[in-house]
Order: C-alpha cells, then structure tokens, then sequence
C-alpha cells in the first residue's frame, strides 16, 4: 500500500482504472454464471415467477434428477470420457510429433507441406462430401469417428510448431553427442520443455471434445454410441416440444397440465449447462499452472 501512495498521481489513476476494469470483466463472467447455478438448483416451476438471481429460492436437485434419468446416461457418461481422454492424449502426442518434424529447417519439401497444412484451414468440402467420406471409411455409427478425424489440426500444429522453434538448437545438439536419436529427442528433451503450449493445446482438444454434441447427432445412429452432450441436446430439445405443445393447447387442458409440471425447459437447460459445464472446471486447476511460459528460463545458459 506504501508503494501506492510513492507512485505519481497519474499512475495511481492508470493503475485504479485499471483496476476497476478487471472486477467489472471478473464480474461479467461471475454473475451469469451464479445465475445458472441459481436456476439450476432451483424448481422450474418456481422459477418461472422471476426473481431469481444469484441465489435458489427454493434449493432442489429435481432438474438434476430429470438430466440423470435418461436410460443411457450412463453409457453416453462412458463415451465422452473415452473421446475426450483417448482423443485428446492421441491428438496432442500426433500432432506434437508433425510439428517437431516441420520445425526442422533440414526437411526436405517443408514449406510445401506447411503451406499446404495453412491451405486446408482455409476450404472446407461441406457437410454431405465430409459425411460421404466418414462413410467410406466405415466411421459412421462407429465411436472412432469421435477420434480419428480429429486427429490433427493445423491450427495446433503451427501454434506447436511455433513453440518449438523457440527452444534452442543446442539443447538437440548435446543430445545427439550424447547418441540420442530423434524420437529420443523428442519425448526427453522436446516434450517436457513444451508442457506449457501442450497442456493449453490438450485442454482445447478436451473441451472440444467434451462439449461436441454434432458429432453424435448427425454421423451416429445407434443411441449407444451417443455422447452426454448430444444426449443433453436431445433432451433439452423434447422438453422444449413439450413446452410448445402446452403453450399450444387451450382451455382448462393447459393449466392443469402446467400444474403438475415442476421442470421447464428454461431450467434443464440451466441443469445441463451445470453437468456439462462440471467437469472442465475441476479439470482447469491442474493445467492452468502451465499455461505459463517461464518453465524455459534458465534451461539454457550460454
């Protein structure tokens, strides 16, 4: 605080606006979120009169008990876990391993394969050519079509590749004089001095893969191989069919229908934004500690 008052008067101001900007940004995120959480835990019904903010009027886990009474709960739970640990781990460790080899200055023909990678990120084919495609190769209705399309990504291979080239020539130099091979080089020197850009790159791969509903919903049929987002999206979408039906409806019908329904659209979406939302968040903690880059310093000293 004494450091405050030493700094000149229009530092303080920069400084105090400053400030005030990031509680204004922090509470931005914050509220909408309280608010979700609020809604979530409340009973839909109640809900509807209004006056919820950041706090349940009435605590209660019944849009939670609706999101978790589907049949397949269970089994929609054990495919996103799969797709988003098998195809995350894969991904990163693929991609990781094109980027060491095109961050070579030694390659042969390695601008023509990277302005070709920067080439795919500008065109698509569509959806019916790509959906034609999956079902060439046999991965519609397969849980492989979570993870092997999604196996590389241009743009994670030139932010990996970027970061490798900052790490210094000598460090693989020392390691060849020591008879280290490429692969050697890449798992004991590269990889562990990566772990900032690959715990960023791999916590992108984990949300896509987690919150990936369109996958599930346009290439697989078989309910068994549906992940929980594309679950959530199925049931959010009949309760909001629901919701129509009755606003549809007239006379006496109406009402004593919406009587005996506790749950709204409104609120399982809220629940299902919770479920979804859990996971990431408990996850973030571990990985945000790397998302610093000062792990490079002081690993080379000329």
């Amino acid at each position: 605080m004494n450091e405050f008052y030493k700094i000149s008067l229009g530092e303080r101001i920069f400084r105090i606006i400053n400030y005030i900007l990031i509680v204004l940004l922090c509470l931005s995120i914050i509220l909408p979120f309280l608010n979700i959480f609020a809604l979530a835990f409340n009973p839909g019904k109640d809900a509807e009169r209004g006056g919820i903010f950041f706090w349940p009027r009435i605590w209660s886990f019944e849009n939670f008990m609706k999101v978790f009474e589907a049949s397949n709960i269970a089994s929609a739970f054990g495919i996103s876990i799969f797709r988003t640990v098998v195809g995350t781990v894969s991904s990163v460790f693929l991609t990781a391993m094109a980027a060491y080899a095109l961050k070579s200055k030694t390659l042969p023909g390695g601008k023509f394969f990277m302005m070709l990678i920067f080439f795919t990120m500008l065109f698509g084919g569509g959806i019916i050519p790509y959906y034609m495609l999956l079902k060439s190769i046999h991965l519609t209705n397969n849980i492989w079509v979570y993870v092997i399309p999604s196996l590389y990504s241009a743009w994670n291979l030139i932010i990996i590749r970027t970061f490798f080239q900052q790490i210094h020539p000598s460090l693989e130099e020392s390691a060849r004089i020591d008879g280290y091979n490429d692969f050697a080089i890449f798992m004991r020197i590269i990889m562990p001095l990566s772990r900032p850009v690959i715990a960023v790159i791999g916590l992108f791969n984990a949300v896509g893969h987690w919150n990936d509903w369109f996958t599930g919903a346009f290439f697989v049929r078989k309910a068994s191989l549906r992940p929980l987002s594309t679950l959530l999206q199925e049931m959010l979408t009949s309760a909001e069919a629901m919701r129509d039906t009755l606003n549809q409806a007239a006379g006496t019908t109406k009402y004593e229908l919406l009587d005996k329904i506790q749950i709204t659209g409104n609120s399982l979406k809220m629940a299902t934004i919770i479920v979804v939302v859990a996971p990431i968040i408990i996850i973030y903690p571990f990985v945000q500690r790397y998302f610093a880059k000062g792990i490079m310093i002081g690993s080379m000293k000329e």
